[in-house]
């Protein structure tokens, strides 16, 4: 029974990041990747059932939204290229590169998470110096891999792969010198999921693209890296020791994080995404001879309020509105905010694609249905937490079968196609 509670959890998990994730898919670059961060973070949260992490909810959104969001400033588009061609070196190659840039975004999101996790009033985490060591560390690996070795991932894109690695190196000799071991554990756990979701992701990509479905399967891919870095994300955390911390923040503390999740995060979506150009483009292959400009005027107005709605009712409900200095929360609130955040999210992609004038985009109520599928479920089940530890040699086991079932898949997926469109070469 606890085994099943606990796969069932990792299940709503990995709905949740993939199906933000997935929705992130319409919006790109660090900020779309912060939101689906954010609401990857909560899910756990709301999952652990655990009191005192409800307190901690809007900093450990934060955490996961900063750690994911830095992931994507990572070029990758020519790096999925690499996957769909027709020689085994390429492809493999492709598909460990895509492990390598998923399990990035899991380490740094997953190591933010679990350093919030483990942060208490006794033994705080020196957020100051971690920083500090973090940007050393970006400085310092982007030189040395790329300027001075060049060793080049994806030329002639964007190599800021290597600055995401010598963040993750910083962060991780940051951990062990601060002993901090299960935070180890949930990064590994979310970069392990996240850099698997990404290669398999790819592979389904091409296999879709093959079998002449139509259907998104961009989409499919990105799905894939988020329901297995979500999951990844939630093992870590639910095999791990966390102490018992007093079930609630000062509500001084609360404020900036509120504000980046519901306002600052989604206006950088909003004005980064909701170009004039872009949907008057969409909205005209859908409807060429409908008021483009109208629809396009009301679709970026609607957005733009619908975040000043959402922003203004959450820091009032849960700051404004909240009294005494000390501030706890109840599962219900942080349930409220997280369903609120992942359907803001989800409208947003609506609007962006224009999915309500048409059904050319079906995996858009895809989205939808995942929601309240979420929604029923993730107050249902609650997992019984374990003290797994770190078992190096089982890691590294574990790694090498996960390099064996991309080979596997390379062979697969070379066997299955002549030349794709979009097929890139790296040697």
């Amino acid at each position: 029974m606890k085994d099943r509670q606990l796969l069932f959890t990792l299940l709503v998990a990995g709905m949740s990041l993939g199906t933000a994730w997935a929705i992130r898919g319409q919006f790109g670059h660090e900020q779309g990747a912060a939101w689906a961060g954010g609401i990857g973070g909560l899910s756990i949260v709301l999952l652990a059932k655990r009191p005192d992490w409800y307190a901690k909810a809007f900093h450990l959104a934060l955490a996961s939204a900063a750690g994911w969001g830095i992931g994507g400033i990572i070029s990758y588009g020519i790096v999925v290229g690499y996957g769909r061609g027709i020689e085994f070196g390429n492809v493999y190659y492709g598909l460990l590169m895509l492990f390598v840039i998923g399990g990035l975004f899991g380490l740094i999101g997953g190591g933010l998470f679990g350093l919030v996790l483990a942060s208490t009033k006794d033994k705080p985490v020196a957020w100051h110096q971690l920083i500090l060591e973090m940007t050393a560390g970006a400085l310092i690996f982007y030189y040395l891999l790329i300027e001075e070795l060049g060793w080049l991932m994806t030329p002639p894109r964007s190599e800021a792969w290597a600055a995401c690695f010598g963040m993750t190196v910083a962060m991780f000799w940051f951990m062990i010198r601060n002993r901090q071991y299960a935070a180890i554990r949930v990064a590994v756990f979310a970069g392990l999921g996240g850099g698997f979701g990404f290669a398999f992701g790819n592979f389904l990509q091409v296999m879709g693209n093959v079998s002449g479905i139509k259907f998104n399967f961009w989409n499919v891919m990105e799905y894939s890296i988020g329901f297995f870095g979500g999951i990844g994300m939630a093992y870590g955390t639910f095999t791990s020791k966390w102490e018992q911390q007093e079930a609630g923040v000062p509500k001084n503390s609360i404020l900036v994080p509120l504000v980046i999740l519901t306002l600052i995060i989604p206006f950088i979506v909003w004005d980064q995404s909701f170009g004039t150009e872009r949907i008057l483009n969409t909205v005209q292959e859908i409807s060429p001879t409908g008021d483009g400009t109208g629809i396009t005027r009301y679709v970026q107005w609607i957005a733009l309020l619908l975040i000043a709605g959402y922003a203004c009712y959450f820091i009032y409900v849960n700051y404004q509105k909240r009294k005494g200095g000390v501030l706890s929360f109840s599962f219900d609130s942080v349930r409220l905010f997280f369903l609120a955040n992942l359907s803001v999210y989800t409208i947003y992609s609506i609007l962006i694609t224009c999915a309500f004038m048409s059904t050319y985009r079906i995996e858009q109520y895809l989205y939808v249905v995942n929601v309240v599928i979420i929604g029923l479920l993730v107050g249902k089940f609650e997992p019984s937490f374990t003290d797994r530890g770190l078992n190096i040699n089982r890691w590294f086991i574990n790694l090498i079968f996960v390099l064996a079932i991309i080979a596997l898949l390379t062979a697969v997926a070379v066997s299955s196609h002549g030349e794709l469109k979009g097929a890139q070469s790296r040697f």
